[in-house]
């Protein structure tokens, strides 16, 4: 099954409003930091902060900087994706390994997706 150009317009556009959410997560991270460091300057606090506190503070920040990570990798796939749309149009939408086609139910879900799911497994 080749895409036709209404299902490569509609994965072009998934693939951008992917990008766009992606960044704008991004974004807020990058925000939420700058606050905390403000906030951490700003501490003129004569109180001890509380180990408890300190422990919930330093794994919101660990589970924060995993989403970052997994946010950046999502990116670069989506990346990976737009510059294969535009460089390699005959083989988007293709497994890699095989070749078969990728349902296009799969792309507009994933529109990134470089591998068909294999329902025998």
């Amino acid at each position: 099954m080749t895409l036709t150009k209404r299902q490569r317009e509609h994965l072009e556009k998934r693939l951008r409003e992917e990008r766009e959410r992606v960044l704008r997560a991004l974004g807020q991270y990058d925000a939420e930091l700058g606050d905390e460091a403000q906030e951490a300057a700003g501490d003129v606090s004569k109180f001890p902060t509380h180990l408890a506190d300190e422990g919930t503070d330093t794994f919101d920040r660990e589970l924060d900087a995993q989403e970052a990570s997994r946010l950046t990798g999502e990116l670069e796939e989506i990346d990976a994706a737009l510059e294969r749309f535009y460089q390699a149009p005959d083989s988007f939408g293709r497994d890699e390994r095989t070749g078969a086609d990728i349902p296009f139910e799969r792309l507009d879900v994933i529109p990134w997706a470089r591998t068909r799911v294999d329902p025998k497994r």
